[in-house]
This record gives C-alpha cells, structure tokens and sequence, in this order.
C-alpha cells in the first residue's frame, strides 16, 4: 500500500538498470531492497558500501534536485563532528528512464535500527543519545535562524494540523485526552533561547543500534538550526522512564525546554498514528508508544 498520494514508485529491477546508466562502474554490484522502506525515500543497498535513496512524493524534478543537494551540503557539515557514523553523500543521480526524479546515493552505515531492536531500557543508549545531541549543538550555526514551516518553530503555529490530527484519530485514540494534552502544550512559551543546530527526526528507525549502543544516525540531510528542543523527541520515541532522565541530566535540559521536547513530540507521534496506520504500521506503533509515554508521563 502507497504511503502518499501519488507515490513515485521504483523496483528493485529498474534501481539497478538506473545505476548501470548513470554510473556504469558500479553496474553488477548486488542491490537489494531495504525492507522496511523509508517514508520519504525507497531506499536500497548497492554492493557492501552505499546506500540508494529514491525520494517517493512525486515533484518537480529540478526543486527536488536542489533539495537533494542540500542534504548532502548538510551531511558533509555533520560528518566527523560527533564520534558516531553518519551518512556521507557519494552522487546525485539524475531521471532515468524508469524513474522520473533526481535520486541520491550515501554511504552504507552498519547496525540494526531502533525501531526493530528496542534500546528503551539502555541507559548506555540515552547517554549516547545525549552526546550526539551535545554534538549537533557544538555545530556553528554561523547565523543561521530557523526559516521553515516543519517542527523546530514554534509549537502553537502546527495547531491547525493538530486539529486534523485529532479529528482523524477518533476510534483510534483517546482523543479527548490528547485534545486536552495538546491545550496544554500549544501555549508553551519559547522564551529566549536561540536556536541551535539540529538533526530534526530522532525517530527510531533513524538510528542504528549495535551491541545495545548508539552505532550511527541515519537521515541528517534535516540538519538545520531550530528550536533546541527539538532533538529532544528522541527521549519520548525511545526512552524509558529511567534512561529518559539519565537522558534529560546528560543534556542539563531545564523544564522549559524539556516541555517543548514533549510536545514536539506529541506533534510528531499524533500524526503518525493515523497517517501511517495501514500503509507503514510500524511507524503507526512507535507513534502510539510516544503518546503512551507522554500521557504516562503527564499523569
């Protein structure tokens, strides 16, 4: 089942018979789907070292192109300034016959991501968590201030979308519950903190785990300067009770802000749910546990 309207699909048999046109040198490397896709992206293996990424939301191919540059600028800011892997950007591939859009190639990272091997109760896990936020904070903004529509300005400007959120959600949640949750949180000030640099979607399956720790972050092409609080989902995505203060210590996060982390959370869990309740039910999962966590939490 597509996961957008109009979704830009691509086989595993055309990806390869793309990759042979475009960079013959890599034509015969093994390529395999990665199961269970991205949201935004059809994502394969190519050979043991790269990653093929082919954005599914339909558009226009030159905007998608620009915006594909981007992240790769973004990913080489990130690269090597954390102790923990990232992706590094190889090529940009342009539309091949079998795929209309501009199409990115990453370096493949190692290890199993979180939302299939659940780090929750790790406290290991939520102090590398904290030290890979600390790092994407240390990174110069160099006087950049957050400009975009997303999750990163202020909470109260996402209140319409919260209200479809909740109307879509009746029969599947507790919706009088969240209403008054999201009442809550949508007045909450943002105060005076700048904003800092920051991943944008600390969701489980953008991070890789092995041997019970933090191994890689998939998905930094979103690094941007926000709201510092924002990073601060990861703690209701993943975290436990006791891992999600040692996390909260590690960050010296005060109340303000660790609001503002839960309710961009809840922001993000709220849509989750219904949007991807038949197309991608895992991702519908890991939203239901974060407005478990939140509600547990608020009690």
């Amino acid at each position: 089942m597509d996961m957008h309207e109009g979704q830009v699909a691509v086989s595993a048999e055309a990806a390869a018979r793309i990759v042979a046109a475009e960079f013959p040198g890599w034509a015969g490397l093994p390529l395999a789907p990665v199961l269970p896709g991205g949201t935004d992206n059809t994502v394969f293996r190519l050979g043991e070292g790269f990653s093929l990424r082919f954005p599914l939301r339909p558009g226009d191919p030159g905007e998608i192109g620009r915006r594909l540059r981007a992240e790769a600028a973004a990913a080489r800011e990130l690269s090597g300034r954390t102790r923990f892997a990232t992706p590094e950007p190889v090529a940009i591939g342009g539309p091949q016959e079998g795929y209309p859009l501009p199409w990115a190639v990453q370096t493949w990272l190692p290890g199993t991501p979180a939302d299939r091997l659940d780090p929750g109760g790790s406290t290991g896990f939520a102090l590398d968590l904290a030290e890979f936020v600390r790092g994407v904070r240390a990174v110069d903004t160099r006087g950049r201030a957050f400009r975009g529509a997303g999750r990163g300005g202020r909470i109260g400007d996402h209140d319409a979308w919260m209200r479809t959120c909740l109307e879509r959600s009746e029969g599947l949640l507790d919706v009088p519950r969240l209403r008054g949750l999201w009442e809550g949180m949508r007045e909450l000030p943002r105060g005076g903190e700048p904003d800092l640099m920051c991943h944008g979607d600390l969701i489980p399956g953008n991070l890789l785990v092995r041997d019970g720790r933090l191994a890689g972050v998939l998905d930094v092409g979103g690094l941007g300067s926000a709201d510092p609080a924002l990073d601060l989902v990861c703690a209701w995505h993943l975290l436990d009770e006791g891992p999600r203060h040692a996390f909260r210590e590690a960050l010296d996060s005060g109340d303000r802000e660790w609001e503002r982390g839960r309710a961009w959370a809840f922001q993000q869990a709220m849509g989750l749910v219904w949007y991807y309740r038949y197309s991608n039910p895992a991702m519908s999962r890991t939203g239901r546990r974060t407005l478990g966590r939140i509600a547990g939490a608020a009690r």
